[in-house]
């Protein structure tokens, strides 16, 4: 690989299936205003003909890479940061596009912010179709978010009991420093919850996360997308109940009573369920709303975990 500019930023894409949506991936990195980065494609999937894909645009900063057997998610993004030779690095999931702003405000945002681990931004939601579309539940994230005008500061204590409350960050918005982040990274035991896992224990270690206010990332939703079916078989939310109550435990032996109530209440996870109640019924999945309901009921009835927690 050429020699890595002063001040650049690492692409890294997750690949595992999908080409035609990896193609516009792709396609959104070649689109940036800045001409500062570096793009990696780890293929993590099944599919032949992915690397003549990537070797098709022809350009040096692109490279890419087929995993000698299959790392799963948390394995394949964990793989990303570590081929990166820049210290600013953002995962692309495969099925989503950068505005063409993103590495411009985000080399900005470092530059100004030197002392963050974590730089985040908005993101507008699209359709498979790449047509801009409406997500009630991304629209609600906006109401999770720290009241402050600008630049949102997150860290310590107050920063968690914030994510407890609703985690209002789009994951793969997030552009990381390599050189603050903690030696573990993403965890293999999450799927649904890996990177809201990965947040809370950069925090638990002193991190600093920086929320801009640009919107720089699209973000695709669609019924192909993993974040579907984890809802929809209710892993979502079994993972979410399970991480409040480790959250819960770790802030009890910390002394931070407020956070472990907040995680130990899950509200967010609660008034989700019921909107995905009331959607299925609407749409007549009379069976799906039950299944959902049930969970909901013993979320009511079940205390707790009282258990310790895990390392950090």
């Amino acid at each position: 690989m050429q020699a890595i500019a002063q001040e650049s930023l690492t692409i890294a894409i997750p690949f595992y299936r999908s080409q035609e949506y990896l193609r516009l991936a792709i396609e959104s990195v070649l689109r940036q205003s800045s001409p500062n980065w570096y793009l990696i494609v780890s293929d993590d999937g099944p599919e032949g003909g992915t690397g003549e894909l990537v070797s098709s645009y022809h350009d040096p900063r692109i490279r890419y890479s087929k995993n000698e057997t299959n790392l799963g998610m948390a394995g394949n993004w964990n793989r990303c940061l570590e081929a990166a030779e820049t210290d600013l690095v953002n995962l692309l999931h495969n099925d989503d596009e950068l505005l063409p702003n993103y590495v411009e405000v985000m080399l900005q945002a470092g530059r100004v912010h030197p002392e963050a681990t974590v730089l985040f931004c908005g993101a507008k939601i699209i359709d498979a179709a790449g047509r801009e579309s409406f997500s009630f539940v991304d629209y609600v994230k906006r109401f999770l978010k720290p009241r402050t005008e600008g630049t949102i500061l997150l860290h310590g204590e107050s920063a968690i009991e914030s994510l407890m409350r609703g985690n209002f960050i789009m994951c793969p918005t997030v552009c990381y420093r390599m050189s603050r982040l903690p030696k573990e990274r993403f965890r293999a035991d999450w799927r649904m919850v890996s990177d809201l896992d990965f947040f809370t224990r950069i925090l638990l270690n002193d991190g600093i996360f920086v929320g801009l206010p640009a919107v720089a990332y699209a973000y695709r939703r669609h019924a192909e997308n993993a974040t579907t079916a984890y809802t929809e078989n209710l892993l979502r939310f079994d993972e979410e109940s399970r991480f409040h109550d480790e959250i819960a435990a770790i802030a009890r032996e910390r002394g931070w009573p407020s956070v472990a109530r907040v995680a130990e209440r899950k509200r967010i996870i609660k008034l989700h369920l019921a909107f995905r109640i009331a959607q299925d019924l609407l749409r007549c999945r009379v069976r799906a709303a039950r299944q959902k309901a049930g969970f909901l009921w013993r979320m009511f009835r079940k205390p707790g975990n009282k258990t310790p927690p895990r390392g950090i």
